[in-house]
Parts: C-alpha cells; structure tokens; sequence
C-alpha cells in the first residue's frame, strides 16, 4: 500500500519532540484507515531504528517476551534477538501494532514507558480494544489519536494536486470564484465523494481503475468491517444498524431509530450493539442538542442521534449494496451531479466527515413547527470562541433558508454568522453566506 501524505504524522511528531519520553502513543481509527502505514513510516523517517510487532500474526515466541517485563533488560535482549533489529537508547520505536489483540502488550506500556530507553507507538480498533482490557490495567502513561479515511485536501495531494490551499484567499475575502471555475470544483469534490478517502480506494483511483473496481475494493472493506461485527454480535444486527445509514439519512428523519434497522423493538443488547459499533469508527454520531448555547455538548441529548458514515465513499457504496456490483453509469451521474434523487444527505455526511476530522464532536438541534407536528432543523452546530454557527447543508443551489433564519432569530444572542454549504459559488443573502461545500474546511480551522 502506498503511503499518502496525512495530517496525523504532524501530530506524532509533536509527540516524539514533546512527550514521547512520558507517554506512548495510541492511534486509534477503523480497519483500513491507514494506521499501520502512517506509523511505520513514521518509525522509518524519524528513528535510528525500530521494531513492528504484529499481534495479528505475531509469533508464540513474540508474544512469551512479554512473560519477562518485570525484568526489562532480559525483555529488551529476547526482543532485539528474535527480530535481529538493534535498539538504540532514546533514538528506537518499538510498535505495538493491532496492540487489541494482545492487551497483556497494553499492560506492559506502564513499566516499558517508565523504564524510558525507547519509545512506543500502538495502533489499535477501539471496538476490540474495550472487548478485550477488562481484565487489564489500562495504563495513564498513553496518549491517543485519532485517524480518520484521507480528508479533502489530502485526498488532493495523493492525487497530485496541491493547489487547494489557494482557495483560502476566496473564503477569507468571501469573494466568487466564478461559475466555470465553481463547477470544475464541484466536480473535483464530487470525484472524492465517490471515491471517499479509504487508502485502498484512493490508491485504486490513482492506478485508474475503473468505478467499477474501485467499488468492488470498497464493498471488501464494507465486508471486512461486517466480519468484525460478525465476531462480536453473531446475530448480524450490528452490521444492519450500520448498512442502515444511508437508508435512515435518505428518509430525513430527526434520528437515528435502531428499531428501523434491526426490525424489531429495541432492547438493551440493541444499545450494546449501537455502542459497539460506533466504537468501531466504521460510524460518526451526531447528537440533538436540546437548547443551544456556547457550550453545546452540555445539552446534548443521548436519546435523540443521528449516524454517519465515517468514510463518504464507502456511504456511496452503502446506497447501492442491494446491487451485485455498481455499473460505472451510476457514478458517472454522480460525477456530473445527475442522479436523479435527491442526495442532500450525501453531502450531509461528508460535511460531518469533514467535521469530525477537524476534531469537533458532531451535534445538531431540532425544533417545532408551532404545533403542526413538524420540525425545524439546524443539520451541524459549532462552536467558534463565545460564539455559536448554524450550519445548513445542501445538495442543490436553493436560495431557501428558512431554517437557519428561524434558528438565528431564536438564538441571536450566541449566533454568529450563519453558513449554507451546497454546490453554490460564494455569496451572501442578508447575513447568511453560501459557500461551496469543498470549502467547509477552512470554516472548520477558524
């Protein structure tokens, strides 16, 4: 697998320069995410010299070395012996890879830190991490990150295009950039959409295999997430409540329901089900806030959700599951925006992508319509400084925002400027601004 330019290796560079000598490192995300790579990598470029230890495959011999860690020095000398790799004091990585699968290896970080010669990285899935530490202590010298699927701008770079950042002038000026320029834009954005931001998927894309291709490598990580399930939850409800995503958002329901997608009533082995997989980071969880204000998560409500997709392309592949393989005829249309329903959620979940990506929790807020039974909707809700922004999102060039000025007339005191993200160039109606959606992440950086 190739490896891509990610953000993260920034992160875990900060660590090594600033914290490595007190805490090891977790970067936790979903299968196939890129985990492995980024770390190894990072282990190549940064350190003298390192060790990979595997747990999926690791060897009984691998694994007995951690029977000696009261004795560091006997551990440290089997462990450079079976690997043939030479430690160097302070300038080795030594990475627990899978570490989920061998928590006794996720005991050990507590006295492998203290003992302080080398560093520590492990990568895990958060879902087969809580199933397998309860009877371990979980160690306080660790630090976590997250990794998500590639977001835009580094999808663009992996692609060889490195001329995103130049958009940031038109968002700071709130200046157009014009409709042929707009529509190219769009059309590049929607590529990504498609294609989403899963390594395996991207790397596909680059060697210009054909959609249909690239939706088979997508359908085997959709396959590949739903055995992980499988071996928790032999019932197969988990995975039903994770390939209802698409299915839920298409209704444009105010929530999640969880009887909707296993089909029965909801009982609390359902809950454990919906918790598990969320801690799989397969799914994003976007919670109700029930009265907004400058601190949004202290309202939220746990009861009323919604689900995303943690990888857009992978949804994409979710809303054609029923069919044996996608014809390159669907993602064409896709492409040139001609689908033929409407696909407003589609952009919603990649705007909560490109949320959760920027490290904010996702959250939204509903209310009623008088007394019609209806509801008035806010699709995200940040928080910037003392200030609230509404965040409506759009797959068309609607110029309707009754919503968002029904929200800011009730909230004026904690709104700030309110933003309507479609397929539309820039402007502004009152106070509200339209941007085009590939721009959202600049708002996301303020």
């Amino acid at each position: 697998m190739a490896m891509f330019r990610r953000k993260l290796y920034d992160k875990l560079l900060e660590w090594k320069n600033s914290y490595a000598g007190q805490y090891a490192i977790l970067v936790e995300g979903a299968r196939r995410v890129g985990k492995s790579t980024l770390v190894k990598e990072f282990a190549k470029k940064e350190y003298k010299s390192y060790v990979l230890i595997d747990f999926s495959e690791a060897s009984g011999e691998i694994k007995d070395c951690f029977d000696d860690i009261a004795d560091p020095d006997r551990f440290f000398l089997r462990l450079q012996t079976i690997t043939g790799v030479q430690l160097v004091n302070r300038n080795s990585v030594i990475i627990f890879d899978e570490v989920q699968l061998f928590p006794k290896a996720r005991q050990a970080i507590k006295h492998l830190v203290a003992d302080g010669r080398y560093d520590y990285i492990e990568t895990g899935s958060l879902i087969s991490i809580k199933k397998n530490v309860k009877d371990i202590l979980i160690p306080s010298e660790e630090m976590k990150l997250k990794l998500y699927p590639l977001d835009y701008e580094e999808f663009l770079w992996a692609t060889g295009n490195k001329t995103y950042r130049l958009l940031k002038d038109f968002y700071d000026k709130k200046k157009e950039v014009g409709n042929s320029v707009n529509r190219k834009l769009m059309r590049d954005f929607r590529i990504y959409m498609a294609v989403g931001g899963m390594p395996q998927a991207v790397q596909a894309y680059i060697e210009k295999k054909s959609f249909k291709e690239i939706d088979e490598v997508k359908r085997g990580i959709i396959r590949l997430y739903e055995d992980d399930f499988r071996k928790i939850d032999n019932s197969g409800l988990s995975s039903r409540i994770y390939r209802d995503v698409p299915s839920q958002l298409s209704q444009n329901k105010k929530r999640y329901v969880i009887s909707s997608a296993t089909g029965k009533k909801t009982q609390k082995r359902d809950l454990e089900r919906l918790y598990d997989v969320i801690d799989s980071q397969t799914v994003l969880v976007s919670y109700n806030i029930t009265r907004p204000d400058i601190s949004l998560s202290g309202t939220k409500d746990l009861n009323s959700y919604k689900l995303y997709t943690a990888d857009t392309g992978l949804f994409v592949t979710l809303m054609f599951i029923d069919r044996p393989a996608v014809e390159n005829i669907l993602y064409e249309k896709l492409l040139s925006d001609k689908l033929p329903a409407n696909l407003g959620y589609l952009y919603e979940n990649v705007a909560a992508q490109m949320i959760a990506a920027s490290g904010r929790e996702l959250c939204y807020h509903t209310w009623p319509k008088n007394d019609s039974g209806h509801y008035y909707e806010m699709d995200f809700l940040i928080g910037l400084k003392q200030k609230i922004i509404p965040i409506e999102i759009k797959s068309s060039a609607t110029a309707s925002h009754k919503s968002i000025d029904v929200f800011c007339s009730r909230y004026s005191k904690i709104t700030s400027r309110p933003y309507i993200f479609s397929q539309k160039d820039i402007s502004k109606d009152g106070q509200t601004v339209f941007m085009p959606v590939y721009m959202l992440p600049f708002l996301l950086e303020e």
